[in-house]
């Protein structure tokens, strides 16, 4: 007999309930656990002995992380999807119409299914955490909450509040969710048990808990009928903005908490389970879901083939260069990974403007209540700088971050190398450089690695790890773990030039320019791309990157693979008239106060465009995106990148590659190479070589071949 998910002991009339699902690393509702459930909720409805109820996690750190994701994937049609719900709908209704109070003890990850099973309950306590996370999550991965969450979180803590975290997926620490109203009480996690039970007494004996209010706003919204309708509206507005009408499910879910305010729980549980049901079989969800599936994997992935060895402890951090982007790279470590950084750079006031901004990212934090007054104190005191090589022989990890000049890099290297130990792994931020061309002047090259940030590297979740032939495996796996630590999704590359993401990006850029200079203009570039799902087009991007960037990655790209890579037209004197993009207030685009102002008309003279466009509206978009799918295949063919997903997972994370879209190596399989093929033929045949079909994807068209095996 297999050993049993929920365990209940009696404690002078409450039953503490502890789930501790067998053999998995966190507690996940399935039919298991339901069917224990189920039977459980019929003996304790029954026991007279038992007054109240106390529902708890066996596993340290993690109280239900959600349902069990496999069984989801594992359905085949909507009646599946529909009927699944509604066993799970009828069990939590169970659990909320018990007749005895019970109170949830969260300690970890409470989302999804885990919250609406909380939300179920009479009373939550939360450990106060880090690893506390509450939320409804599921539009993430295309779906709706459709256990009751659309239903009991709106009633909880109103429609407005509910609807911000329902829409978005947003996860909360437990400080947050006490706010708002989630959590009853916030307490230290070693007498998490011993409230909770204390708790549960009291509510078996009559006590009537007060209830946090919202705010006074959500209270005069949700307090009337025309308010909830202006905050539905407000709500439908912002999901059509945000989705562009690619993601389903946010809709769905706003669809479903207007139907259970207006006509009852019951009908809100219905719909929940019927638009459920529309999207779980969805190919938007299917490659949602596919994604989330591989960033769960490369978080265990070490980065190395074969028998990995342990990372070493990364404790102090030094960053050379304390520009931009070191800068950001330094406050991103003390924040995320809690580290000691010094920065090192030439001149006494670039270090001090590096300490500032790095400084802001943490004052960022505090305003959104994201980090508390002490902690913003503690970690502010594990930044310091100076022009020296103070410190220097102490560290673990030197990032590298300065001017992207190989000669500039070497210098840097020498002297650097005179002052840290033997073990203390050298890291570039190079974007485009070869690791291997720095590396020769390095007296261990089998220490040193590239770690490609993406800017603004506070907002943005990719990390490239590049490793040569040379870096040793404890280095690798220790740079991505401590990356992981950093908060960002890691994946390894190999050290060719452009590495994954500005390979795959320069073909991109480039044909937006080329569009440009045959007169498409600015807007109708950017809108196609983001009509096509992008979160901004090229030329906005190229704006945010950084003219200056984009510039000498061309150089680099450009030696490297002749002119196909070539850089867009006037790229050049658009640097050298000091339009660099958003960071210097023009480039393509006019910016004031840091906000865009529309187009700077000046560029089209700037690029030689011509006075009219002449190609049509559906060849703007597949130039765009044929080129990219193209490069990507060609450098998956020599091995740029490990496997297929972490190609598609460095082009969703660092470029915004459409997440429903699953990719550009997962968008080829889904038309199949051979109509790719056929189509990048007919566009060589109309504007150029540069979109003669990759060898690769013509040998796996004539095959049958895919990226990905089939199921």
């Amino acid at each position: 007999m297999s050993e049993p998910a929920l365990t209940v002991e009696r404690l002078d009339g409450v039953a503490k309930i502890v789930l501790d699902l067998p053999g998995a690393p966190v507690n996940t509702i399935n039919r298991a656990v339901r069917d224990e459930l189920d039977a459980l909720l019929d003996s304790l409805g029954t026991d007279d002995s038992v007054k109240a109820a106390v529902l708890i996690s066996g596993k340290p750190g993690s109280f239900i992380a959600g349902a069990d994701i496999d069984e989801f994937v594992a359905l085949e049609s909507r009646d599946a999807a529909y009927q699944l719900v509604r066993e799970g709908q009828r069990l939590v209704n169970r659990l909320a119409r018990l007749g005895k109070p019970v109170v949830a003890a969260i300690h970890g990850a409470c989302l999804g299914g885990g919250l609406e099973t909380a939300l179920a309950c009479s009373y939550r306590i939360a450990a106060e955490d880090s690893s506390t996370k509450i939320g409804l999550p599921e539009v993430q991965i295309g779906i709706l909450p459709a256990a009751g969450g659309c239903q009991r979180l709106p009633r909880l803590i109103g429609v407005s509040a509910a609807l911000d975290l329902i829409l978005t997926g947003k996860r909360l620490d437990g400080r947050r969710a006490l706010r708002k109203g989630i959590v009853d009480e916030l307490v230290h996690p070693a007498v998490l048990e011993r409230s909770a039970l204390d708790a549960a007494r009291r509510l078996g004996e009559g006590w009537k808990p007060k209830r946090r209010r919202g705010s006074l706003r959500d209270a005069l919204i949700d307090g009337n009928p025309l308010g909830r309708r202006l905050a539905y509206g407000m709500s439908r507005k912002a999901v059509a903005t945000q989705t562009g009408g690619h993601y389903p499910a946010p809709m769905g879910a706003l669809r479903a908490v207007e139907q259970g305010m207006k006509h009852g729980m019951e009908a809100g549980l219905d719909m929940e389970a019927s638009l459920f049901a529309e999207l779980a079989v969805s190919d938007v969800s299917r490659r949602l879901v596919e994604i989330f599936f591989a960033t769960t994997a490369l978080k265990k992935d070490p980065g190395v083939r074969g028998q990995a060895p342990p990372p070493r402890s990364i404790d102090d951090v030094a960053i050379v260069g304390a520009g931009f982007m070191g800068a950001a790279v330094g406050g991103v470590a003390v924040l995320q990974a809690d580290v000691d950084v010094r920065f090192q750079d030439t001149d006494l006031a670039r270090v001090g403007s590096g300490l500032a901004a790095a400084q802001a990212i943490l004052t960022d934090r505090v305003k959104r209540k994201r980090l508390t007054r002490p902690e913003y104190r503690r970690k502010l005191n594990l930044l310091s700088g100076g022009t020296d090589w103070q410190g220097f022989g102490r560290v673990d990890l030197v990032v590298e971050a300065v001017f992207e000049d190989v000669a500039v890099k070497h210098e840097v290297l020498r002297a650097l190398e005179e002052h840290v130990r033997d073990d203390c792994i050298i890291a570039s931020n190079t974007s485009t450089i070869p690791i291997r061309s720095i590396a020769e002047q390095s007296r261990h090259p089998e220490r040193m690695l590239g770690m490609h940030f993406f800017s603004p590297v506070q907002k943005m979740p990719l990390l490239e790890i590049i490793v040569t032939e040379q870096t040793a495996p404890w280095v690798t796996v220790s740079a991505v773990d401590f990356g992981r630590r950093m908060g960002k999704t890691v994946i390894v590359v190999e050290d060719h030039p452009g590495f994954w993401v500005n390979r795959i990006l320069a073909p991109y850029l480039n044909e937006a320019g080329r569009l440009l200079a045959e007169g498409e203009p600015v807007e109708a570039i950017d809108r196609a791309m983001t009509k096509w799902g992008f979160p901004v087009g090229p030329i906005t991007l190229l704006d945010e990157v950084g003219l200056d960037v984009a510039h000498k990655a061309s150089h680099v790209l450009q030696q490297a693979f002749g002119d196909r890579l070539a850089a867009m037209p006037g790229l050049a004197r658009l640097t050298s008239e000091g339009r660099l993009g958003r960071k210097s207030s023009r480039g393509f685009y006019r910016y004031e106060g840091g906000k865009k102002r529309g187009v700077d008309l000046a560029i089209y003279e700037i690029v030689g465009a011509a006075s009219e466009s002449h190609v049509p509206r559906v060849d703007v978009t597949r130039r765009l995106v044929y080129t990219m799918l193209n490069e990507a295949a060609r450098a998956v063919d020599e091995g740029v990148v490990r496997s297929p997903r972490d190609g598609d997972i460095g082009a969703v994370f660092g470029i915004g590659f459409p997440p429903f879209r699953g990719g550009p190596l997962r968008f080829v399989d889904a038309q199949g190479c051979d109509k790719i093929v056929e189509t990048l033929r007919e566009l060589a045949g109309r504007y150029g070589e540069r979109f003669a079909p990759a060898a690769n994807l013509v040998r796996m068209a004539d095959r049958g071949e895919r990226f990905y095996p089939t199921a």
